[in-house]
């Protein structure tokens, strides 16, 4: 069978083992299903997600037009903290800014590869620690919009870290850690503005990925430079497929590229 379609994040499903589903357009793929199982990807063409055009993708998906022009990436997005709908002012599109800054907020800590602050939609819980490849998380505080996440995430990464190690996460080089007493130990340095919104007295959540080997030596599949690959896929966790020689392949980071999916 071959698939083909645009690569979007997979959307995921928070199970006994977290569920994995791959959106081709004109079929829909719960790659659980396909653990064990030798799979081909072969790069096709690009499509940016914004224009829908056949055109080099830049980052985050977008053609390089699109990616200075849609609100959807902003500076924002990754910086929380430069978020401005709640003083009425329009970075690309105001009513946009609205609708996805003016909502509740969650800044959480999550151990992928070690404990880093983060900040997502209250409506992302639990989808963002799955994409991190996070086995566990804790919510910190719970505020009313994007601006608030953003102050208290940079007042909390002089204390703690705030990127993931993507090959300790994928090699399993993991530590329990209690985040129960990181969040109590970082409290005295959330911002006066958000420390009404702190969040006391719940548990962290464990996360279990669909992963039957780890890599030791995890090498990135780059179906630009490699446009194609065949491999028996071992594991997904985050948004990376695992393959038995060690390969993996980062969905998210190729959002855009068109690719067929051979089983």
């Amino acid at each position: 069978m071959i698939y083909q379609g645009v690569l979007k994040k997979m959307m995921t499903e928070n199970a006994a083992e977290i569920q994995y589903y791959l959106d081709m357009k004109t079929d829909f793929l719960n790659m659980n299903q396909l653990l064990n199982k030798e799979i081909s990807l072969n790069f096709v063409s690009y499509e940016c997600l914004n224009c829908h055009l056949e055109k080099k993708i830049y980052r985050q998906g977008f053609c390089k037009s699109c990616f200075f022009d849609t609100p959807n990436a902003g500076d924002w997005i990754m910086r929380p903290e430069l978020s401005t709908a709640h003083l009425e002012q329009e970075d690309r599109d105001l009513a946009y800014e609205k609708s996805v800054q003016l909502q509740p907020h969650i800044v959480y800590l999550a151990n992928s590869s070690n404990v880093k602050v983060g900040v997502t939609r209250k409506t992302q819980v639990p989808t963002r620690w799955i994409d991190q490849g996070a086995h566990e998380a804790i919510e910190i505080v719970e505020v009313p919009n994007r601006y608030l996440a953003g102050i208290t995430e940079v007042a909390l990464k002089d204390h703690v870290g705030d990127k993931t190690n993507w090959r300790k996460m994928l090699k399993n080089d993991i530590e329990d850690v209690n985040l129960v007493a990181w969040r109590d130990k970082l409290k005295q340095y959330i911002p006066e503005e958000a420390m009404p919104y702190f969040i006391e007295n719940n548990a962290e959540t464990n996360l279990q990925f669909p992963v039957t080997r780890y890599p030791e030596k995890p090498k990135s599949l780059n179906l630009e430079k490699t446009p194609s690959y065949t491999g028996k896929l071992v594991g997904i966790k985050g948004q990376y497929l695992i393959f038995e020689d060690e390969t993996v392949f980062n969905i998210r980071s190729n959002e855009g590229l068109v690719v067929a999916i051979e089983i």
